[in-house]
C-alpha cells in the first residue's frame, strides 16, 4: 500500500531525577555531599532511507514513545540516558509539526538523521549543586520532561523526470519502456493511482536519472478534481517536466496548455521548470491524422519509434537545470 501522508504522536523520554545523599564512611560521619545526576531521556530521531518507498511503516505505528533517563543514586552515581526511537521514512520525506505547521526536517539524504523531540535533561544530584557559597546543598533537581510533539510526515517522490499527461496519455507504457519499472497498465481511466519510479540507464557508464511516473491529471486538478493536489505534489520535487498527450488529441498543443496551466495553479514553481512535450501514440497517428506540433517528439510505446530521441532530451535538460532546487520556497505553497 503506497502511503504519502500520516500523523503520528511523539513523545520524547523525561529526564531522571538528580540524587540528595550525603557520603557516610566509617570515619566520615558527616561527608561531602554524594547524589549523581540522573540521566537524559532519549530523543525521537527521524532517519532517511534509500530502500524506502512508502510511509506505510510509520502509518501502521501510530505511537512512538522513547525510554526515559535513569535517576542518580548515592556514591556519585550518576543515571544512564534513555534509549533514542528511530524513526525511518524515505527519502523526500518531509516532517512537520501538527500544531504549528513548522517544517522540522527535510530528509534528502540517505542515512541523514534529525532530532524532531529532544529527551529531557537529567536533574542534578546535590553534588553537582555543591559550590562555595553552598558546601552542602540541601536539595537535589528533578529531571526535565521530554518534548511531546504530534507530527505530520508528508512524503513528496524525488525523482529528476516527472510525467505529466491526463489519464491514459500512455506514461505508464513509456516508462515500463525506458526503465524495469512495472506499473499498472490497462484501458481505462486512473489505471496509475499512486507515482512509479523508474532508473533509466544511458549508454554511458554508471550514468543514469529517475523518471516519477505520476497519476493522470484532469482540468481541475489544482482544485481537487480526479485524484486533486494528494499527487501533484510529488512532482514539485522533480527538475524537469515531461508533457505527455495522446495522438488522438484534436488539439495537442490546447492539451499540453491546460496542464502546464494546472501545473502553474498548484504551485508557481513548477511553470519554472524546463520541460518538454511528447505526442504518445503516434502509431494511431495515421487514423486520427494528428501531427505533432513544432517542436515537439512523437513516439510509440508499442514500435518503440522516437523513445531514444526523447531519452536524450530529458539527459540534456537535466544537464541544462543543474542541480536540484527543492530547497525553494514557492509563495504559494509555503516549502
Amino acid at each position: 500500500m503506497f502511503i504519502d501522508e500520516t500523523t503520528i504522536q511523539a513523545k520524547a523520554g523525561d529526564g531522571g531525577n538528580g540524587c540528595f545523599a550525603y557520603e557516610r564512611q566509617k570515619y566520615k560521619p558527616k561527608g561531602p555531599p554524594a547524589g549523581g545526576s540522573g540521566g537524559r531521556g532519549g530523543h525521537i530521531l527521524v532517519r532517511g532511507r534509500a530502500q524506502l518507498h512508502t510511509l506505510q511503516d510509520v502509518a501502521y505505528h501510530r505511537s512512538y514513545k522513547a525510554e526515559r533517563g535513569a535517576h542518580g543514586k548515592g556514591s556519585c552515581k550518576h543515571g544512564k540516558s534513555g534509549a533514542d526511537v528511530c524513526i525511518s521514512v524515505p527519502l523526500g520525506t518531509l516532517v512537520y509539526n501538527d500544531e504549528t505547521g513548522a517544517l522540522l526536517y527535510d530528509c534528502l539524504e540517505d542515512g541523514q538523521t534529525a532530532v524532531v523531540a529532544r529527551g529531557g535533561r537529567g536533574g542534578r544530584g546535590n553534588a553537582a549543586l555543591a559550590s562555595p557559597k553552598n558546601r552542602n546543598p540541601e536539595a537535589a533537581e528533578p529531571g526535565r520532561p521530554g518534548e511531546a510533539r504530534r507530527l505530520r510526515f508528508v512524503l513528496k517522490v524525488l525523482a529528476d523526470i516527472g510525467l505529466v499527461g491526463r489519464p491514459n496519455a500512455g506514461k505508464s507504457t513509456f516508462l515500463s519502456k525506458i526503465s524495469r519499472a512495472h506499473p499498472r497498465i490497462a484501458d481505462y481511466p486512473f489505471t496509475t493511482t499512486r507515482p512509479h519510479l523508474g532508473i533509466v540507464k544511458l549508454d554511458a557508464f554508471y550514468d543514469s536519472f529517475v523518471v516519477a511516473d505520476i497519476p493522470g491529471l484532469i482540468e481541475g486538478s489544482h482544485t481537487g478534481k480526479g485524484l486533486g493536489t494528494r499527487f501533484l505534489r510529488h512532482i514539485e520535487r522533480t527538475r524537469a517536466l515531461a508533457i505527455l498527450v495522446e495522438s488522438t488529441a484534436a488539439d495537442p498543443q490546447a492539451e499540453a496548455d491546460m496542464l502546464l496551466a494546472e501545473l502553474t495553479r498548484y504551485s508557481s514553481l513548477l511553470a519554472q521548470k524546463p520541460h518538454c512535450c511528447i505526442l504518445t501514440k503516434n502509431d494511431l497517428a495515421r487514423a486520427h491524422g494528428a501531427a505533432a506540433p513544432h517542436g515537439w517528439f512523437s513516439i510509440s510505446s508499442a514500435t518503440g519509434a522516437g523513445i531514444r530521441q526523447v531519452v536524450g532530451e530529458f539527459s540534456r535538460l537535466l544537464k541544462e537545470s543543474g542541480r536540484d532546487d527543492s530547497g525553494q520556497k514557492d509563495p504559494k505553497r509555503g516549502v
